[in-house]
């Protein structure tokens, strides 16, 4: 680890607030600059994190942690809140096996509040903190750092609709992309600034107090001028959403202006109920490559991009299946009018890039709502269209409902295509794609295709829209890997099935693995060492898993002796389970003599956790 002039010395927030504000502007460089490094070689969130340093100076200054709790949004924007809280040292350890986590983790430190992941949590857990405090009597201080972005989730909303005018709870709305306020020119920037001043708080008190010591008509006067105020801010701002549901807003403010920062935070804590704080911030803040292009930079993997922004490797990238699913999709869709494309705020994440740019009118990105994505879809599909829905593992469980309730009990045609599953180690446990293949099977009428090479993606992608039922395709983000295409398909595929085996019936083999996605690479090494009397059966659709079953039968030759499923999903109730199951029932119906022992390896419980 580095050694920094001022990070090197602060192990807490008391560390924070001992070190003179003349030093704090270096202190953020040096924060900025072990942010760069970490992230370059350990990949990560940078320009999102590298746009709220002066926030989280601001918040650590003016709050008491750990007894006064902060709330993130995702939790991708809390780097240097790592930083200050106890984590330098291991900061180098940065979502690796082992290391710190690239999100907030309760286990972690005790400084992370609430754990998190995935976008719009952050004000409910925020809430129950809030009244939590409220009915303990501890007048500690709550407060949720929430993205613009996230307001495109309904959760958000949600939270808004339960929210007590009379908590201790500040909401810091960090907008650094779209505009959520009504700004009027340079009149509108003016008073932004006028209202980010300390003096216009003295000022705005000294009159409060003036105006309420008037005998008689005081506090009446003091009401009337307020509605006057009210009035006028509305006619040259417009309404306000959040004073509106009577939260007390602050801002628009400069965002990476620390002071003016710790001046709306001071304010709201002193106000000593529900507030607002609204700031704008740049992603990518002091990272030049970042600030140009905070997309690329929202994200990035290690060792891809030296400090300047140039490429370390230029070798040309090879395709991975997400963008083979986008390229395959606008392929399809020229051939059939009433395929669509749905995304929640992940068009790039997932591929889609290449059908919006191709079928633009047939694109929809519904924002950070995958429940409204999926009965968006549903209303699509009632009405005659094709819908398909991209998106991650791990976001899909946000809408499980809506999957059984609004698609499936009413046997719509829409597909679900599934990225980034299987374990996903850099992000990892809010990030696994590891649940689909145990809540999906059990949908009644659902199929799900698991196509280990890209040309049975696309085959994948006829085949569901040739079913016109409720369909899913589960792929990795990964690049397709030549030892299993060299393994089972010598010859390219034309059509997807449920299951092929690389060997040949008849066949001396007393060891059979049974596994699918990803891990499948890993099963032929393991293969290889224990030598040719075992093969491998790669599956190709995994539900309904009584059909992939008989064909695991048909293709198990006479002298088995073993079967291992693989499994890269969830142990219990996973899809591995439940062929397992299904194998052993009918190979007792079949009347074997000897039984082969059926072995299953998958995720556990605790794996899934870390």
């Amino acid at each position: 680890m580095k050694e920094y002039k001022y990070l090197s010395e602060i192990d807490s927030p008391a560390d924070l607030k001992a070190l003179p504000e003349e030093h704090l502007s270096e202190l953020a460089e040096e924060i900025r600059d072990c942010i760069i490094d970490t992230t370059l070689k350990n990949g990560g969130h940078l320009a999102s994190n590298l746009g709220v340093v002066e926030l989280t100076l601001a918040l650590h200054r003016i709050f008491d942690l750990p007894k006064d709790k902060i709330i993130w949004d995702v939790g991708h924007q809390a780097y240097a809140h790592k930083l200050l809280t106890g984590r330098r040292d291991r900061f180098d350890t940065l979502r690796t096996p082992g290391g710190l986590s690239g999100f907030a983790k309760r286990s972690e430190s005790e400084y992370d509040s609430f754990g998190c992941g995935h976008s719009s949590t952050s004000l409910s857990a925020a809430i129950g903190f809030a009244e939590a405090e409220r009915l303990s009597g501890s007048g500690n201080y709550t407060v949720a750092v929430i993205g613009d972005g996230a307001f495109t989730g309904g959760m958000i909303h949600e939270a808004l609709n339960n929210c007590r005018s009379d908590l201790k709870l500040v909401i810091v709305l960090n907008e650094n992309e779209m505009s959520i306020s009504k700004n009027i020119g340079l009149f509108a920037k003016y008073m932004a600034h006028i209202r980010s001043s300390k003096g216009y708080y003295t000022a705005k008190k000294n009159t409060a107090n003036i105006l309420m010591h008037i005998p008689f008509i005081g506090k009446a006067t003091f009401n009337f001028v307020k509605k006057i105020k009210q009035t006028l801010k509305n006619i040259m701002y417009g309404s306000n959403y959040f004073e509106e549901l009577g939260l007390y807003y602050l801002g628009p403010a400069d965002g990476n202006d620390r002071e003016t920062v710790e001046t709306l935070l001071n304010e709201a804590k002193k106000y000593g109920k529900s507030a607002v704080v609204h700031i704008k911030t740049q992603k990518g803040k002091g990272h030049g490559p970042a600030e140009s292009r905070p997309d690329i930079y929202h994200s990035i993997s290690g060792g891809k991009y030296a400090r300047d922004g140039s490429k370390i490797n230029e070798d040309p990238e090879s395709p991975t299946f997400s963008k083979a699913l986008g390229e395959s999709l606008a392929k399809l869709a020229e051939e059939h009018s009433d395929i669509c494309a749905v995304t929640a705020a992940m068009s790039a994440g997932t591929g889609l890039d290449s059908f919006r740019d191709a079928h633009g009118d047939r694109f929809f990105d519904v924002g950070i709502a995958e429940e409204h994505a999926l009965t968006f879809c549903a209303g699509l599909a009632a009405d005659g269209l094709r819908p398909f829905f991209a998106v991650y593992s791990t976001f899909l469980q946000r809408g499980y409902d809506n999957i059984i309730h609004d698609i499936a009990l009413q046997k719509l045609p829409v597909v679900i295509c599934i990225d980034r599953a299987g374990i996903n180690r850099g992000d990892g446990a809010t990030h696994h794609g590891i649940y689909d293949t145990a809540f999906l099977p059990h949908i009644p009428g659902m199929t799900l295709f698991a196509p280990p090479t890209m040309k049975l993606l696309e085959l994948s992608l006829k085949k569901a829209y040739e079913l016109a039922a409720p369909c899913a395709i589960r792929y990795s983000n990964c690049t397709e890997d030549s030892a299993v295409v060299s393994a089972f398909y010598p010859d390219e595929p034309d059509e997807i099935s449920l299951a092929v085996a690389n060997y040949s019936l008849p066949g001396e083999k007393k060891k059979i693995f049974i596994t699918y996605g990803r891990i499948a690479s890993q099963v032929l090494k393991l293969e290889k060492e224990l030598g040719p009397e075992c093969g491998t059966i790669l599956l190709e659709q995994l539900c309904p898993y009584g059909e992939t079953s008989d064909k695991i039968i048909e293709l198990l030759p006479a002298s088995v002796s073993e079967i291992v499923i693989y499994d890269e999903g969830i142990e219990n109730g996973g899809i591995g389970m439940m062929i397992k199951y299904c194998l052993m029932e009918k190979l007792k119906l079949l009347g074997k003599a000897e039984l082969p022992q059926i072995d299953l390896l998958a995720i556990s419980e605790e794996e899934a956790l870390k």
